[in-house]
């Protein structure tokens, strides 16, 4: 398996390192009085009194993690106080597992939640956290005895408070950040198993649901995996479960398809780098402009026509990913224009420059909007789009910042 390397300058290194380092920061005043991390609302402050959320605190432990191995000498503690929530103040003691929110609305158990309880245990264990693998193997636990089909080679999405309901409803996003988690659990644990999951995931969900729909991938099903093109159609603009297509999803599985290449090596089977490209090209092709303006819708129907044009900054960052995956592994010359296209509309509407932090939603002319998301409550897609570019190829961020940057 080739893989070519992408050069990057040393102005772009130092480009790149102070924008990592702003967003660390923007991500150190989201540390919740009460424990975890919380929401930071449109100027970047923390909202009070809004319960602490679990992907949230997920999302910041795992930043912290990289940072710390990045030698930010403050970043540990915050590492610590992510997994003290995950095995306090957010964990379910008595039926197990971890509720949505720390409130009392969020008594529910989400297999999206628990791939990034999954995703921050592995990374507080691979920057040396001493509870990490603990916390890491009690997470693998759940997600395999609860969410886990063996069977189908997916994972459910959610159950009641007590694991006595599990809803009929099946999605894709969940197991997205489910094949994130499980690659990140093979590199930190030296398990096999995890790779070999998250690879049956991206088979059913890459080669299977995607390639049947023209790579238009859908993300709603029913208990059956059967799709369900109209979820959500009178509701299109939803912030988890949105009508259509999503397009920045598709350039999130066609990176994570390269990291498991990465990680299979010469073992890999074919359909993973071609599937990457036609998904990062489905997202191009679909998304970006498509109405007049710059930037890339959030959603489209099986038609290619936009459904809810505001654009997302985590759309952006998953695009600039995905660009910079498939260029350092094939060398397509377009992908390199496209990282250059993408890095100028964020710097121009996304990137604050007052702080470094990213405004997170932006309407189809490019200003301001909150229809989708209030605030900017995590910066987990932008660091990772900004810091891809310093580490060595590795099937996860984690495993990647381990091999040293």
């Amino acid at each position: 398996m080739t893989q070519t390397p992408a050069a990057v300058s040393a102005d772009e290194r130092a480009r790149l390192e102070a924008e990592a380092a702003r967003l660390v920061a923007v991500a150190k005043g989201s540390a919740d009085p009460g424990g975890g991390f919380g929401w930071l609302d449109e100027a970047a402050r923390l909202v009070p009194g809004r319960p602490v959320e679990t992907w949230v605190t997920c999302r910041m432990t795992h930043v912290f993690a990289l940072a710390a191995l990045h030698g930010d000498v403050s970043a540990p503690e915050f590492v610590d106080r992510g997994v003290a929530a995950l095995t306090s103040l957010l964990r379910d003691p008595r039926h197990g597992g971890w509720f949505s929110t720390a409130g009392p609305d969020g008594r529910v158990k989400e297999g999206y939640a628990h791939a990034f309880v999954v995703l921050a245990a592995a990374s507080a264990t691979g920057a040396g956290h001493p509870d990490g693998p603990g916390l890491l193997e009690q997470a693998l636990g759940v997600v395999l005895e609860r969410f886990w089909d063996e069977q189908q080679g997916l994972v459910a999405d959610v159950w009641d408070a007590d694991w006595t309901v599990l809803d009929p409803y099946r999605g894709v996003n969940a197991n997205m950040h489910t094949v994130e988690a499980f690659l990140a659990a093979a590199e930190v644990t030296g398990e096999r198993v995890w790779l070999e999951r998250a690879v049956r995931i991206l088979a059913r969900v890459v080669d299977g649901f995607a390639r049947e729909h023209g790579w238009r991938l859908p993300e709603h099903f029913d208990e059956r995996w059967r799709p369900v093109l109209g979820y959500n159609i009178e509701q299109p603009a939803d912030p988890f479960r949105p009508y259509g297509v999503t397009i920045g999803h598709l350039f999130e599985w066609s990176r994570l398809a390269l990291h498991a290449r990465t990680a299979l090596g010469s073992e890999a089977p074919g359909w993973l780098l071609a599937a990457a490209g036609h998904l990062y090209r489905a997202g191009v092709e679909h998304g970006w402009a498509v109405d007049g303006a710059p930037g890339f819708v959030y959603t489209t129907d099986f038609q290619d026509r936009p459904v809810v044009r505001e654009r997302m900054h985590w759309v952006v960052a998953e695009a600039i990913a995905a660009a910079w995956t498939l260029l350092r592994d094939t060398g397509e010359s377009a992908c390199a224009g496209d990282l250059d296209r993408w890095w100028a509309y964020a710097r121009r509407y996304l990137v604050d420059e007052r702080d470094g932090s990213w405004r997170h939603e932006l309407d189809a002319q490019n200003r301001p909007s909150s229809r989708v998301w209030s605030g900017r409550p995590d910066v987990y897609h932008a660091y990772q789009a900004t810091i891809l570019p310093l580490l060595p190829p590795a099937a996860s961020f984690i495993g990647a910042a381990k091999g040293g940057w």
